[in-house]
């Protein structure tokens, strides 16, 4: 192991000794050595197997087989999530030939950030996850089950259901993907198209053209943002069978991978060799997520869900942890927006098959860790392929396909990950520099002050931001209004960055996972509505971001600073209308972003 990522793994598992024991404690408790459904009285077990075909009970009344629980986010509108609606059906298949049953054990709801960017709804987003875990949780709270199988993809639906699966620890665990959509228009031009629109140089249907041709059929949207890093991650967190992230749906070996990963998990449930879930997310195994992250420069939400994910495992993780890692873990992809090409392009390169590969061989991820398979990593070293209708799996290549996209880390894009912590005067936030070009990574500019994200459109559109600035975007956070993304903005200051002026953005909220070239200090704590120092910026204050010493300053006085009040808003916050008014409680107890912006504190 590289000894740096032995020291902060270390460092990890000594702050966590204590709520680590404590959680497989618990665990521990919740196991059993006969079928959970034999502690049920008969007339629980009754209800819960009404619905079932008579071979179904037989096999149930039987004891000694296990029951399997689906967990789905299956919507119609989501393509990323659309592809789910035929799984049950080849999931029960799958486990009624191993002799065991496999229930529909309930939905968690699954919206697409996609389409409420820049919308009201966006202001449920984060809360989403919690309430995913929840939701999760209440499918698997009838005793019912043996072991369990989470169907999610996109953005906080797969935290979320992680969350919620480790409060079920005890249960051998798996993710199944769905894969992304082929693809589309090529992400470079989708984005040059969105600034040409904010521009006002195209109208609204030839946006909407490139936005049609982008996003054109079921499956994941092909870009590197929060949802195919959740995909990337589940798979090296040995989450995934190996090789199964980005397999294409509706296609024969899509199927193959189902059907086995149904059947592996009944396995894992077998007495004498069992593997929980419990067991697989270690220390270790979150130092093997944050580095994959870095090495693949992939989404800021991770930030927050990496955090929360490792506290519903008694593991605790922060920000320095990132950076440390970041400064030694290489840059080894250049997938959009860090690059130019998309996820299908990286899988046709070698994948995570090659990714773990070369990771491994480089001492950059632990080996040592439990996964769906057994003990040790290097058994996701392997692709799968169907040979003669036959799902087999075969080493990865020993060398990258495309050394546009891929690289072996040890001859990386960059000596370096793709995320910076800073912090200064004004407190702690993060910035994903893998997409921003080095000579963007110091500005020092006058702020311009935002309550708002539509605010800036409108200074946009009148000119008035034609110059060096800051944008400062406050009153965003958690408790504030949900901690919205803010990727609206990234087509006007991408414009203002290309017109020569040095441009960056300081924020309380988040930006997208397909957040790019201008620099975005973001999920600033503390947050304007709880006396964030944010709170007392004012237009013209100098503001130094630099990406280099991880400085993010309030060139104030200090004496002046103390005596300043935090500014109010200019105009209250709306906190009704798409089920806003149902997640007041929410924003009154959330944590900040570093403690993974979680409801459970």
């Amino acid at each position: 192991m590289h000894p740096r990522i032995q020291e902060i793994t270390e460092n990890i598992q000594s702050r966590s000794k204590e709520s680590r024991a404590e959680y497989l404690a618990r665990m521990q408790a919740a196991t059993s050595n006969t079928v959970k459904r034999s502690q049920l009285s008969c007339g629980n077990l009754a209800h819960g197997f009404a619905a079932c075909s008579q071979a179904d009970k037989d096999t149930l009344v039987m004891m000694d087989q296990a029951d399997v629980a689906i967990v789905s986010s299956y919507n119609d509108m989501l393509s990323a999530h659309q592809p789910y609606a035929t799984y049950p059906e080849v999931i029960k298949a799958a486990v009624r030939d191993m002799g065991s049953v496999a229930q529909f054990a309930g939905g968690v709801p699954a919206m697409c950030d996609g389409v409420t960017q820049g919308q009201p709804g966006m202001e449920l987003s984060l809360f989403s996850r919690d309430v995913i875990a929840m939701s999760a949780a209440i499918g698997l709270s009838h005793n019912m089950f043996d072991a369990a199988v989470y169907l999610g993809v996109c953005d906080k639906i797969v935290p979320g259901l992680l969350i919620g699966a480790l409060s079920f620890g005890h249960l051998p665990s798996l993710f199944i993907p769905a894969g992304p959509m082929p693809s589309g228009l090529p992400n470079k031009e989708k984005a040059r198209i969105r600034q040409l629109y904010a521009e006002g140089k195209v109208g609204r249907d030839e946006l909407l053209k490139c936005e049609s041709d982008s996003y054109h059929s079921a499956g994941t949207c092909t870009f590197y943002g929060t949802a195919n890093s959740n995909q990337m991650l589940m798979e090296v967190m040995g989450l995934h069978l190996p090789g199964s992230s980005f397999v294409p749906p509706n296609t024969p070996l899509r199927e193959a991978l189902t059907t086995e990963a149904s059947q592996q998990v009944v396995r894992n449930s077998s007495k004498g060799s069992q593997i929980t879930l419990a067991e697989i997310v270690s220390e270790k195994t979150m130092v093997n997520a944050i580095v994959t992250l870095l090495a693949t420069g992939g989404s800021t939400n991770h930030t927050m869900h990496l955090i929360a994910m490792a506290k519903a495992a008694g593991i605790i993780i922060n920000w320095d942890d990132f950076a440390g890692l970041s400064e030694v873990v290489p840059g080894i992809t250049r997938v959009y927006p860090n690059g130019s090409d998309d996820i299908n392009v990286f899988h046709a390169a070698g994948g995570v098959p090659y990714l773990v590969r070369t990771l491994l061989a480089e001492g950059y991820l632990h080996e040592d860790v439990t996964t769906v398979l057994g003990k040790g990593l290097s058994n996701f070293c392997q692709e799968p392929k169907l040979v003669d209708g036959k799902l087999v799996w075969q080493p990865a290549p020993e060398e990258s396909g495309n050394a546009d996209v891929l690289r072996s880390a040890a001859a990386p894009f960059t000596p370096t990950g793709g995320l910076v912590c800073v912090k200064g005067n004004i407190g702690r936030g993060v910035v994903k520099v893998s997409a921003v070009d080095e000579k963007h990574w110091v500005v020092e500019a006058p702020a311009v002050v935002f309550d708002d994200q539509d605010q800036i459109q409108v200074a946009f559109e009148a000119g008035e931001l034609n110059k060096d600035f800051i944008a400062v975007v406050r009153y965003q956070g958690p408790q504030a209004c949900g901690m919205p993304e803010l990727h609206k903005l990234t087509p006007f200051l991408g414009s203002l960055q290309d017109q020569g002026f040095k441009v960056a953005l300081v924020t309380d909220g988040r930006m997208s996972g397909a957040s790019g070239k201008v620099p975005a200090a973001i999920h600033l704590y503390p947050e304007a509505v709880s006396g964030g120092v944010i709170g007392k910026i004012r237009d013209g204050d100098l503001l130094r971001l630099d990406c280099h010493t991880s400085e993010l300053s309030l060139l104030v006085n200090e004496q002046e600073l103390a005596a300043r009040e935090i500014a109010p808003l200019s105009q209250p916050k709306v906190q009704f209308g798409m089920g806003r008014e149902l997640f007041g409680n929410l924003r009154s107890c959330v944590s900040h972003a570093e403690l993974g912006a979680s409801i459970a504190g």
